[in-house]
């Protein structure tokens, strides 16, 4: 069998595709994948170091304004289809599937059109353009929200699967973990993470946390972002720091410190939240602005809505309201308790195998 994925430009795309090429991997033998993805982006140095053959298709987003920009993206675009079709001839793949992002549009386009099964998983509540566009010729659309079935016209053809991620990142309990970051069983830990950049607004409402914070319940964690962090402790002043709060500018293996927290802090990316889910955590959670078609809002809805945490907009962020959050968890354990059985109902035990089962059914 020949597995084709496609999907890039950030975490989000590029880990749930190599999620499901494992999976696959792992069921059938004799199986041969091939990724497509994007040059000189994040896909074409991850990929290869999973062991995955890649090749690259040069394609772009299009600006929202017609402009000289937009027509070279056309271009890009149309040769695009010409690069996929002569790709799929070569590798005469049995299954195509695509995560997201504007490499995996062409690729799941052609290979519907030349009569060949394809799939596109979406891991936000609010579907991106391409997936959109997709969901017509595409024999079957997977989810990671339930609620964003809805927003597509093919209900008989749409099944939620959940957000794939890498559980085994996520082994140890939450005793163990604490264990191995050296923070007492008896105090709760709160890891606050503005996503792999940082967050400004965040970091503010952080550091003045910790300027007028003095007491000793809880121990925090916070991530400030490489780019933030000498800027973030310079105007702090090592006095202000105490043996509650550790200040890191970036967590490689970030799976042991979520697994040790009674509370994340956290933006709305899909597969952020997709992890939280898989440890049952409650979360406040607090969505970047600006992103496509707003997506980050309406996973951050989904997740206050299905009781499992908090939501605080990012032009609404202050110490004030962050903290008063923050106890309202931290000091009600009924609350919390509450909220990550919550959290555990929004994850699939195994969506890598939830999406194998499906799309394998018929063939």
């Amino acid at each position: 069998m020949k597995l084709i994925v496609a999907g890039g430009g950030t975490g989000g795309h590029i880990y749930p595709a190599l999620s499901i090429a494992d999976k696959f991997m792992e069921k059938e033998k004799n199986l041969e994948v091939l990724y497509i993805g994007t040059p000189n982006s994040l896909e074409s140095k991850i990929v290869p170091a999973y062991g995955y053959r890649f090749k690259t298709i040069d394609v772009k987003g299009f600006p929202r304004k017609l402009n000289i920009e937009s027509m070279k993206r056309t271009i890009k675009l149309l040769k695009s289809l010409s690069d996929v079709r002569k790709i799929i001839k070569e590798e005469k793949p049995d299954m195509v599937i695509g995560t997201g992002g504007y490499v995996s549009g062409p690729v799941v386009m052609i290979a519907s059109l030349m009569g060949i099964k394809t799939a596109i998983h979406e891991q936000n509540v609010f579907p991106g353009v391409t997936n959109k566009l997709l969901s017509k010729k595409t024999d079957y659309i997977l989810t990671g929200f339930e609620e964003s079935i809805k927003r597509f016209k093919y209900p008989e053809k749409s099944f939620f699967v959940g957000n794939p991620i890498r559980q085994n990142y996520f082994n140890d309990s939450r005793e163990k973990a604490k264990e191995s970051l050296n923070i007492p069983l008896n105090k709760k830990l709160i890891l606050s993470v503005g996503g792999s950049g940082g967050s400004t607004g965040l970091n503010k409402a952080i550091k003045e946390m910790i300027l007028n914070d003095k007491q000793k319940d809880y121990f925090l964690i916070h991530v400030t972002g490489r780019y933030h962090y000498k800027t973030f402790i310079e105007s702090l002043g090592k006095e202000e720091l105490n043996e509650n709060f550790q200040i890191l500018p970036y967590i490689d293996k970030i799976g042991t410190y979520m697994s040790a927290s009674d509370l994340i802090i956290c933006s709305a990316g899909a597969i952020t939240l997709a992890e939280v889910s898989f440890l049952g955590r409650a979360s406040i959670v607090i969505p970047k602005a600006n992103t496509a078609e707003n997506h980050q809002e309406y996973n951050a809805k989904s997740v206050e809505n299905s009781g499992a945490g908090f939501f605080i907009k990012e032009k609404d962020l202050s110490y004030e309201i962050l903290k008063a959050k923050i106890n309202e968890i931290i000091f009600d354990e009924g609350l919390k308790v509450k909220m990550e059985k919550s959290s555990k109902l929004l994850s699939k035990s195994c969506p890598s195998e939830e999406i194998y089962n499906i799309v394998m059914r018929n063939s």
